[in-house]
């Protein structure tokens, strides 16, 4: 079942902002701790088990992901060779709704998962709206013709003006378009998330 309550009581639960919008950052200051009557005593009670479901819940609430949709990525990323926890991160960086968001063409995940879905862009010159669709290197991403003017991609990028897109991303501002150079490195993956926690619970 898809969670409908407020987004910020998840934040508070994983301890991080895990949607990206200043809201949540705000609120989180307001209310720290984990929600609930007993929850601040309950961190100090946590089994291994309890920190890598944490974890993995963390990792699937920020980028939006069902349980089910996550176990597949996890899946297809143990199937992969090298390391699964590794292959995992660089699956879901190379998610469409993620590069949106990390090109600053959306200002949050949720966001980018909603441009997407609405069919805003075009994947090398073909409409797509299928938010988990993975990128490749040499993959163009550009805006539809008909919501190039839209005036919340400019805010977006005005307002992410001074976070870098990542590398293997190159992002021309003024055409609303994305080029994928590259795989994502260890380096771009999300920093928050500790992928061998998440190894760990799936391998138990």
């Amino acid at each position: 079942m898809k969670y409908t309550g407020p987004k910020a009581r998840l934040c508070r639960r994983e301890g991080i902002n895990l949607f990206g919008s200043d809201k949540y950052q705000k609120i989180m200051g307001r209310r720290p701790g984990i929600p609930g009557l007993h929850g601040a005593k309950r961190l100090g009670k946590m089994t291994e088990y309890a920190k890598q479901l944490r974890e993995k819940q963390k990792a699937k609430r920020m980028f939006g992901l069902s349980e089910k949709q996550f176990r597949r990525t996890f899946d297809r990323a143990s199937a992969m060779e090298g390391v699964a926890g590794a292959n995992m991160l660089q699956l879901l960086e190379r998610r469409l709704d993620n590069v949106l968001y990390r090109a600053g063409l959306a200002a949050t995940r949720m966001q980018a998962r909603q441009f997407a879905s609405h069919g805003l862009f075009m994947l090398n010159g073909r409409r797509i709206d299928v938010p988990s669709v993975q990128v490749r290197v040499g993959d163009t991403i550009e805006v539809r013709s008909k919501s190039k003017n839209s005036p919340v991609f400019k805010k977006n990028l005005e307002d992410l003006s001074n976070v870098d897109a990542p590398t293997w991303l190159k992002v021309d501002a003024k055409k609303l378009q994305i080029e994928v150079t590259d795989i994502p490195a260890v380096q771009h993956f999300e920093q928050a998330i500790e992928p061998q926690m998440i190894v760990e619970f799936y391998s138990r």
